[in-house]
């Protein structure tokens, strides 16, 4: 035990050594002092024994074992009663082996003699015990005080007492030795938490720790001194050691729970801040932790400083509360459909520090701001970042610091968008294409164009396409617009309902993007026109904007794919009106004629309630949904305070004008398809079968008969107008007889059709009144293309 004892305390002070100077004289005090008193006591005691044992005639008293029996002796002799009550007191006061022990550590031999401390007195029993629990209260074994060994991954510590010593002193030892297990389970986990592996946080808290171990050391030491000048009772060392009790079980109780779940970053300061909570009524113990979290807090503070002042992540363990993915770069703003970069690139992590929970989205959203500001090459610095430093401020003031950088952060930001990247610029520009307020270019362009739509989506030249769509910017209005040549084109490979299924996967619940009704929008009729191969160029184009940072914040590629489908229906609708006024100007050239009562005129009625149709459709999207919508909007972008907000009025603008426009009901968006397919059936049929019908020409009238040749006369010398009536009469008469009945029927066809599904679609608005509102005036226009519903 000797032996034991000698290592370990060589061991624990050369480690106590590299810590604290002036241990090893601490030491070598105690061990000179604390010994010597023994010794002298031992001295004292040995002397008097002996003094007794000269009156019985055995001499010295042998050396008793505790184990034995009383009276029975290591040499064998039997003692007599008489001599038996003599020596028993003694042997409870004191053991010479003991005494002997105490001069051979003095004299540093090497022999190992193991007496229990119940040989000894109460009163040297007690400086014994004093002298072990000096030792034990800096982890040091004692003699008759030792930690109990257990498991290597256990946590937890125990000591052990000698059972022969003094029950009195045993209960009171016991009391104290809880102050020794804490102190060992602290100044374990100091150590072990100050390698690299553990984070800042955990650094700062060890060294947190370490400091208040150093005001231990000193008490101790202070204790070690009182006990050296011999005014130290085991009373005494109870009574100095009660106000640090409390203070190392808090620690203990910490430090326990941060390894047993491995606890750091924001785990460790949330468990701090718990155990001050519930420690409510112990102010000492919650002024102590109190001091712990503002020393832990600091390192994190200072990445959340640079954070909120410069738009930096300085977090080399990955303990702060903002996760950053760099895998995702600003340039996939134009290619990203779902928009991730702003709610991806950093985001909230789960576990948040409970005294920044509040502000967490403050804070993410301020550095996202100077991060951006940051990576457009714009130099900004926080007016007060330099004076006052977040982890010196205090965690109370932290939150006012936080939101004052909020709004400087938020002001810059979006005032940089604005001027200098001409946002509203920006947003009137692709206005003006994709909603077609300015349509003379989109009419030249057509008209130009119109034999490369004509093909197949995949044999449409994009180059050429473009080349035509330059021209015509540069021909119309729209040359005025300073961004025009950011406009692009291109030929989408689907239709425009397969389109919306794509935009319908990549929505959120977020996004407020709610697909009305139940059913797929690629089960329309334009669906199987696709799978047969009956979609041309035109119902494929559609155009794109060319957008840089930071203005591809809000014009994203998400934003854009949803002005693509509002233009898609808009180019068609325009599409579908130009081939029915083509087949109004047809049946202008026969309005010279009389061909009332016939298939022609019949034809002339459906054409004009077809172009009634389409205009109205037409003039509902761009009058009563797109402009009003676009207005509010802009309204309300002139009182933002901050991109996010931008960003939000935006989003919502497209989702309103993308419902409204009857894009998210696919029923409805069904019938209006199908009745712009059979206008534009109308349309083609009628184109072809009119000319190619027996009508005089124009210049040079000719009568046919049914059955008989046919014989030109003399050109007219006059107009069209000034025909003869013999050859107007013929005329009539050839139509009537030979082509009236067939276009009769293809007419009436065409009309039933349409009036079928222009019912529907009446039926299908009407049932949304009440709860959309704004299909009321669609409706309404519409009921007057219909025929007695």
């Amino acid at each position: 035990m000797d032996k034991m004892r000698a290592t370990r305390l060589s061991e624990s002070g050369a480690s106590r050594s590299l810590q604290d100077p002036g241990y090893k004289s601490n030491t070598h005090n105690k061990v000179d002092g604390s010994s010597a008193r023994v010794a002298g006591a031992v001295k004292h005691e040995r002397e008097k024994n002996a003094e007794i044992s000269s009156k019985d005639g055995k001499g010295v008293c042998p050396a008793v074992d505790s184990n034995a029996e009383v009276g029975n002796f290591k040499d064998g002799r039997e003692v007599g009663k008489e001599a038996e009550e003599t020596v028993k007191p003694l042997r409870i006061k004191i053991d010479y082996g003991q005494a002997r022990r105490e001069e051979l550590e003095l004299t540093n031999s090497n022999d190992d003699i193991d007496t229990a401390i119940g040989c000894f007195s109460p009163s040297v029993q007690e400086l014994l015990v004093i002298d072990d629990l000096l030792y034990t209260m800096v982890g040091i074994d004692g003699k008759y005080i030792w930690a109990k060994k257990g498991r290597p991954k256990e946590v937890s510590v125990a000591f052990q007492v000698d059972i022969s010593m003094d029950l009195s002193l045993q209960e009171l030892v016991k009391r104290m030795l809880s102050l020794c297990e804490n102190y060992l389970i602290v100044s374990q986990f100091t150590e072990s938490r100050l390698h690299f592996k553990y984070g800042l946080v955990n650094h700062a808290f060890a060294a947190a720790l370490r400091a208040i171990l150093q005001d231990y050391h000193a008490m101790v030491a202070q204790l070690e001194h009182q006990f050296h000048l011999a005014r130290l009772s085991l009373q005494g060392l109870w009574f100095f050691c009660q106000p640090m009790m409390g203070a190392m079980q808090s620690l203990s109780t910490v430090v326990q729970k941060a390894a047993a779940h491995s606890l750091s970053g924001a785990a460790i300061l949330n468990l701090l801040q718990s155990q001050e909570a519930a420690l409510a009524g112990d102010s000492a113990a919650r002024s102590l932790l109190q001091k712990l979290m503002h020393f832990a807090s600091a390192p994190y503070l200072g990445i959340l400083e640079r954070w909120v002042y410069e738009g930096v992540i300085d977090d080399p363990y990955g303990e702060f509360l903002i996760d950053e993915n760099k895998g995702l770069q600003k340039e996939s703003l134009t290619q990203d459909y779902n928009a991730t970069y702003w709610q991806q690139r950093y985001s909230l992590k789960q576990d948040l520090p409970g005294f920044l929970a509040s502000s967490a989205e403050t804070i993410l959203t301020t550095g996202k701001y100077l991060n951006v500001m940051r990576e457009c090459g714009h130099s900004i610095k926080i007016p007060f970042s330099g004076e006052v430093k977040l982890a010196n401020s205090g965690l109370r003031s932290y939150l006012e610091r936080v939101n004052v950088a909020y709004s400087f952060a938020s002001a810059e930001l979006l005032n940089l968008i604005i001027q200098k990247f001409d946002l509203f610029g920006r947003l009137r520009s692709v206005k003006h294409y994709f909603f077609v307020d300015q349509g003379d270019f989109l009419v030249y362009f057509m008209d130009i164009a119109k034999d490369e739509l004509v093909k197949r989506p995949a044999t449409v030249s994009v180059e050429k396409l473009q080349s035509l769509l330059d021209l015509a910017l540069r021909t119309s209005v729209a040359a005025s617009d300073p961004y025009h040549e950011y406009l692009t084109c291109i030929v989408e490979k689907t239709p425009l309902a397969k389109q919306l299924d794509d935009l319908k996967k990549i929505s959120t619940p977020a996004t407020d993007l709610r697909i009305e009704n139940s059913g797929e929008l690629g089960s329309s009729d334009t669906s199987s026109q696709a799978a047969s191969g009956g979609i041309t160029g035109l119902e494929c184009f559609a155009l794109n904007y060319k957008v840089q940072w930071p203005l591809s914040l809000v014009i994203s590629r998400k934003a854009l794919l949803k002005y693509q489908v509002i233009f898609r229906l808009l180019f068609h609708c325009k599409h579908v009106e130009r081939q029915l006024c083509g087949t109004w100007q047809v049946h202008q050239a026969t309005r010279s004629l009389n061909f009332k009562g016939t298939g022609i005129s019949q034809s002339y009625v459906l054409c004009q309630r077809m172009l009634h149709f389409t205009q109205s459709f037409v003039h509902y999207i761009t009058f009563e949904v797109l402009e009003p919508n676009w207005h509010v909007m802009y309204d309300k972008l002139q009182c933002v305070k901050s991109i996010d907000e931008v960003m939000q009025e935006h989003d919502l603008f497209l989702n309103k004008c993308l419902k409204e426009c009857l894009l998210l009901w696919p029923q409805i968006l069904k019938k209006v398809e199908k009745l712009k397919l059979i206008c534009i059936q109308y349309a083609t049929a009628t184109q072809w079968l009119i000319p190619s019908m027996s009508i005089p020409d124009v210049c040079t009238p000719q009568v046919a008969s049914s059955g008989s040749t046919t014989t030109a006369e003399k050109p007219l010398k006059s107009t069209v107008g000034g025909r003869s009536r013999r050859g107007r009469v013929q005329s009539i008469k050839a139509w009537k007889s030979s082509d009236d009945l067939t276009f009769k029927t293809t007419i009436g066809k065409i009309e039933e059709e349409f009036d079928k599904e222009l019912k529907k679609l009446i039926v299908f608005l009407t049932s949304g009144f009440q709860t959309e509102p704004y299909v009321a005036h669609l409706a309404h226009s519409l009921k007057g293309v219909g025929q007695d519903f």
